[in-house]
This record gives structure tokens, C-alpha cells and sequence, in this order.
């Protein structure tokens, strides 16, 4: 089945890169049975150029600043029974793209699948509250998809939508601005087959956001805006801070 990769890009000149190219090495051999979508975000700065300098990178561009309008630019202009989001700061780890064919192929009902995001530039101790941040996700997740049946969980930057299911419910919730649109999206996917997250798939990526804000107060923010989207009709954060970091390896923050 034909797989394609969606990757919002907005003022990502720094990350971009490395992010398609671990995706270009890792299908290269998969041929016209992958294509590689950037969406350039209304970026300021040389996001649109970095895309297309890499070999069998298509760039699409959303002037409409937002996540969601981005990945649902990426996914109208993507043409694959598979729908990969990956964030611009994400970079696959070996094997990922066999998992995700292997589990759709093993299962005809899956629709979504999703797993963690590994933080490669956080410090010991910070990876050990996220990790712990991911066992506790994992049993609310459990509850609500087993238990409860509202919903299941899906982890932004990291996720696989089928083309079919997510046309079906009309592609991605573009009033969300950021917090609550990977939860919405498991929310409204739920009932069209298996939306399952596992802690064996997953893609790292950079902490920044994480260490701006810190690991607990992240933490508690996801959580929140996962309990208020998943069991309310919006998140409870509408604004948010676009992380950036210079050549000087200082973050920035720009409020939303």
C-alpha cells in the first residue's frame, strides 16, 4: 500500500533536513510506493528551500499559519492509502516504516496508529519523567479506549492515519490551532476502526518545547488538554508558544 509522509514545516530551516532525509533513506528502496510531502507553513525563513533540496521531497505551501491547516494541506495534496505525520524536528529511527506496513497489513481495521516521542537532546533525568509521562498516558489511553469506549490517543509528530477513514470524517479539525488536535483526531477516528498506540513505535525527535517549558508543566498541559478535548468539544489551551532555536543554540518563543 502506497505511503505518504506529511511534514508541517514552519520556520524549520534548522531541523528539516535531517528529518527528510531520515525518511528519504528509509523508503528510497520503497520507490513510487512513498512520496515525501513538506508543507511550508508560511515560513519566513529557508524552510521551503532546505525542503527542496532534498531528492524526492515535494513541497506544498500553506500560507495559512497553523498545524492543522498544514497537515491538512499535506493530506489533500497526498494521493497514499497510508497518511504519515511526522513533525519537522522528528527523525525515524531504523525500522519504523516496516512497522507501521507491517501493522496495517496485519490488520485491515486499523485506521490509526501512533506511538512516543523520544526526546535525543534532554537530559537523563528529563527522559525518565517523560517516559514516565508515557506509562501513565498509556493506562489513560487503556481506560478510555477499552473502559470507557470515547475515544483512544494518538501522539502528534508521530502518527499514521488510513486515506479512507480520515476522509471520511473530513481530514483534520483546522479550528484547533495546536493543543488538542492529535486527541481530537483520535477522538473522531475512534469510530471508524482501531486507533492504537504503542509504545514500540516510536520517533525521535528535539525536547526544546520541553526544555522551555519544563517536563511537568508540559506534562500536565498535555494531560489536560487531553482530558478536555477528548470528554469536552475543544482544548482548554487555545494559545500556545511557536519554539524556535537560532544558530547559537538558544531557544526563542513566539506566542500564538
Amino acid at each position: 500500500m502506497r505511503l505518504s509522509f506529511v511534514v508541517p514545516a514552519y520556520n524549520e530551516e534548522a531541523y528539516l533536513p535531517a528529518c527528510l532525509e531520515s525518511i528519504v533513506a528509509q523508503t528510497r528502496e520503497l520507490g513510487d510506493a512513498v512520496e515525501v510531502i513538506a508543507v511550508n507553513n508560511a515560513s519566513t525563513d529557508r524552510t521551503r528551500d532546505v525542503a527542496l533540496a532534498v531528492p524526492g521531497v515535494r513541497v506544498v505551501d500553506e500560507p495559512r499559519k497553523g498545524l492543522t491547516f498544514a497537515r491538512q494541506a499535506g493530506f489533500l495534496a497526498s494521493s497514499g492509502e497510508l497518511i504519515a505525520n511526522v513533525d519537522a524536528d522528528g527523525r525515524l529511527p531504523p525500522g519504523w516504516v516496516a512497522q507501521v506496513l507491517d501493522a496495517f497489513a496485519q490488520n485491515p481495521k486499523l485506521v490509526g496508529l501512533s506511538g512516543p516521542l523520544v526526546y535525543y537532546d534532554l537530559s537523563r533525568f528529563q527522559r525518565l519523567g517523560v517516559t514516565m509521562f508515557y506509562w501513565l498516558a498509556k493506562t489513560l489511553y487503556a481506560l478510555n479506549r477499552y473502559v470507557l469506549r470515547k475515544g483512544s490517543m494518538v501522539q502528534g509528530g508521530n502518527f499514521i492515519l488510513r486515506r479512507d477513514a480520515l476522509e471520511k470524517i473530513g481530514g483534520f479539525n483546522t479550528a484547533i490551532a495546536f493543543y488538542g488536535e492529535d486527541t481530537d483526531i483520535a477522538k473522531r477516528m475512534f469510530p471508524m476502526g482501531d486507533v492504537d498506540f504503542t509504545l514500540k513505535l516510536r520517533i525521535f525527535t528535539s525536547g526544546r518545547r520541553l526544555r522551555h517549558e519544563g517536563v511537568l508543566t508540559m506534562g500536565g498541559r498535555y494531560t489536560l488538554n487531553y482530558i478536555w478535548t477528548m470528554f469536552g468539544s475543544k482544548p482548554f489551551s487555545q494559545k500556545y508558544l511557536d519554539i524556535r532555536e537560532g544558530a547559537d543554540g538558544k531557544l526563542s518563543s513566539e506566542e500564538k
